[in-house]
């Protein structure tokens, strides 16, 4: 079951399934941001408090076969969550990336983001739990006659993440984030809003991507 949307979580925490106790991207997320581990997730590896799970797919996930796939599709059915795919794409797991991308992407209309290792997933974890710190404190107070700061520094492996994308290169990564502010809005993104900033025939790669 995904049980997940019953769970309140506080901003700036992140609530993990007991399963990633004393992984590595556990370990990473440790001091960075508030993690809780609990047992009743179900289907979710880690809740975020704008109603966003992370389903985490692993190398070794990849490689064992299908369950994977199943876990997606009942996620997808069963839940009114937002849900963020983060795969490990390796030398070992990339040929069977393209599989995941055609699931998740275009039957399920899910986000999906490559990484190369659990480091990265956990900065993406933590660059995304800052992304729904901002957006609550915007809701609390949208005076219009504030200028909105520009937000941090790209992480790196978020800069990593966009660079992925075909016909983006690091000049464009950096731009594409500078404009939206975080991979999760890139993500959610028209054609027409990608044009204003890489061009009609790079904006429409992206889209397809």
């Amino acid at each position: 079951p995904v049980t997940a949307g019953s769970i309140v979580v506080p901003y700036g925490h992140v609530i993990g399934n007991e399963k990633w106790r004393g992984s590595e991207v556990a370990q990473r997320l440790q001091g960075k941001v508030r993690l809780i581990f609990e047992d009743g997730l179900g289907l979710v590896d880690f809740h975020l408090s704008n109603r966003t799970c992370i389903l985490l797919i692993s190398e070794a996930d990849l490689v064992a076969g299908d369950e994977f796939k199943r876990r997606l599709v009942r996620f997808r059915n069963a839940s009114s969550l937002r849900g963020i795919v983060i795969v490990e794409k390796t030398q070992i797991s990339d040929q069977y990336y393209p599989g995941v991308q055609k699931l998740a992407v275009l039957e399920l209309g899910m986000v999906l983001l490559p990484v190369a290792n659990q480091e990265e997933a956990s900065q993406l974890i933590i660059q995304l739990v800052s992304f729904c710190v901002r957006e609550q404190s915007r809701e609390r107070g949208s005076n219009p006659f504030v200028r909105r700061q520009r937000g941090p520094p790209a992480e790196p492996a978020v800069l990593r993440a966009v660079q992925r994308i075909p016909a983006v290169g690091k000049t464009k990564a950096l731009l594409l984030l500078q404009h939206f502010g975080s991979i999760q809005r890139l993500c959610n993104a028209s054609v027409c809003q990608l044009e204003q900033v890489v061009g009609q025939t790079v904006a429409q790669q992206i889209y397809t991507f």
